[in-house]
């Protein structure tokens, strides 16, 4: 997870009904006496997909497959230059549409002519191609542009990260604006293709595999190439640009293994390697439970000291801050982060309301895990974990199944929604829990989904009506009653990996 900006920080007012369904192929007029069908003028793009929370964060009216983001960055002055060529399909014909984007830009071309732009709102490129698009036309749209990032703020705010060898793109719900143009949401997954020139001598981690080495070019200066050819959302892709150490190796299962550690974590740096060096281990562990993993290639990046203060599960290759290593290592927050690699990732939140889909499933990944390493059963974890918060604390007023967007990453989403899980589990009994998680990432796979299918799904296979249990855990505030031993008087044993989980917890959800 990372920091959020709520939505009153950059939603768009958005003026009509029309506008809001701007994405929806224009409807014929009706025939008349025989007479042709007419088809209604093209229309703008909407400047958003409507997500509940973040109404202005996506776009309407195209869909795309593939991006081709090709930057050259200055680590000593923080400007990046690029040019990203995004493939989409048309979904409607269109007037104008909008690419959510920060930086400076230079040109715009669609099919080869160039089109004029504008800005909009907070993030919002507006293009008007010199033809009218139709829907389902094919388009190549090819966005110039500069800019020096950490200084391209909404509200004074910049998701990007300088640091003091060079920079991180890595953030949640929102990244792509300050480095690439995009359909900002996730409900638009696309394949990419990211190369980066810097410096030699400097490092560029990103996602996938690197089809070919790092190539030399005039000026001393190296480019890297990295490709996915996995559907991925756009807050989904990153750069690391710096110092690093790339270790690389092969999984169980015959992917590359491709971890990267700053040169700047000094004593840190053992912890992290301890770490993030058993990735393919909880890799190969978290695949007999939730089902084949997704992707292509694994592996871990531990972010520079002055870098991020969080950790985020970036397709292929979580990025963790320096903090998750200061008491030394730590796998829960890798056990975490890679199971956000089935939920969160190939199966990705359709709305940002149904964040428990991301961080409730792979916190109570963590609780797992405890019981694999005999530190703590899932069932001593929810005890210990339920008993930690009095019932009068406003840690029971969130909602995980509906937290508002200024509390998407609050703690209740983690904790309680793992708890969810765990009453889930004793509900329907070990042998239909255990089918359902490889289940709803099978059915799912690459796609989106919502809490209520995820019930459903829960329901189909189980044969329980379990409406109750979702609404009392998810969308009733106040602490539920359980007949636990955390009912008991005597408070419960802490866990052995109580200490490392809240670690974790702590500096992902604040």
């Amino acid at each position: 997870m990372r920091r959020v900006l709520t939505a009153a920080t950059t939603a768009l007012t958005l003026t009509t009904a029309g506008t809001m369904l701007a994405g929806t192929p224009g409807q014929a007029a009706p025939t008349a006496w025989g007479r042709p069908v007419v088809s209604a003028a093209p229309q703008p793009g909407a400047p958003g997909l409507g997500d509940s929370y973040f109404p202005d964060y996506g776009n309407g009216g195209y869909d795309v497959e593939h991006y081709d983001v090709r930057l050259r960055y200055e680590p000593a002055t923080d400007l990046l230059t690029g040019t990203t060529t995004i493939l989409a399909t048309a979904t409607q014909d269109l007037s104008t549409f909008n690419l959510d984007f920060l930086l400076d830009v230079e040109s715009v071309r669609v099919n080869g002519w160039a089109a004029s732009t504008s800005t909009a709102g907070a993030h919002e490129l507006v293009v008007t191609p010199a033809r009218t698009v139709t829907r389902g036309q094919q388009l190549t749209i090819v966005v110039r542009y500069s800019g020096v990032p950490s200084e391209a703020l909404v509200n004074g705010y910049t998701g990007w990260t300088r640091t003091d060898d060079g920079a991180l793109a890595v953030n949640e719900p929102e990244s792509a604006w300050w480095w690439f143009p995009s359909n900002d949401h996730p409900l638009d997954k696309a394949t990419y293709d990211i190369s980066v020139s810097v410096p030699t001598g400097v490092e560029v981690i990103s996602n996938g595999v690197q089809p070919r080495p790092p190539l030399a070019e005039a000026g001393n200066r190296t480019r890297w190439i990295w490709r996915t050819t996995s559907p991925t959302a756009t807050y989904l892709a990153f750069m690391a640009i710096g110092q690093y150490d790339i270790v690389t190796d092969t999984s169980p299962s015959g992917q590359p293994v491709i971890n990267a550690y700053s040169t700047s974590l000094g004593a840190l740096g053992p912890a992290a390697r301890a770490s993030i060096e058993r990735t393919a281990e909880i890799v190969d562990w978290e695949s007999g439970i939730f089902g084949p993993y997704p992707f292509e290639a694994q592996g871990g990046v531990a972010g520079p000291v002055d870098g991020i203060s969080f950790a985020l599960e970036t397709q292929t290759r979580p990025v963790y801050g320096p903090g998750f290593w200061r008491r030394g290592a730590n796998t829960y927050v890798v056990t975490h982060e890679l199971a956000h690699q089935w939920f969160g990732d190939s199966v990705s939140v359709a709305d940002w309301r149904n964040i428990w889909l991301n961080e409730g499933f792979a916190s109570y990944a963590e609780w797992l895990w405890s019981e694999e390493q005999g530190e703590g059963t899932a069932q001593e974890v929810f005890d210990f974990t339920y008993a930690s918060y009095p019932a009068d604390d406003e840690f029971w007023q969130v909602l995980p199944g509906d937290p508002g967007a200024a509390r998407v990453f609050d703690n209740a989403v983690y904790d309680r929604g793992a708890m969810t899980l765990h009453q889930l589990r004793l509900a329907v009994g070990d042998d239909a829990f255990f089918e359902i998680l490889p289940t709803w990432t099978a059915e799912r796979r690459y796609g989106n989904g919502t809490i209520e299918q995820f019930q459903a799904l829960a329901e189909r296979i189980s044969g329980l009506d379990l409406d109750e249990l979702f609404t009392t855990w998810l969308f009733t505030a106040g602490r539920p009653d359980v007949a636990t031993t955390a009912r008991k008087a005597a408070p419960p044993t802490e866990p052995k990996s109580w200490a490392k989980i809240r670690e974790a917890h702590h500096l992902m959800s604040h």
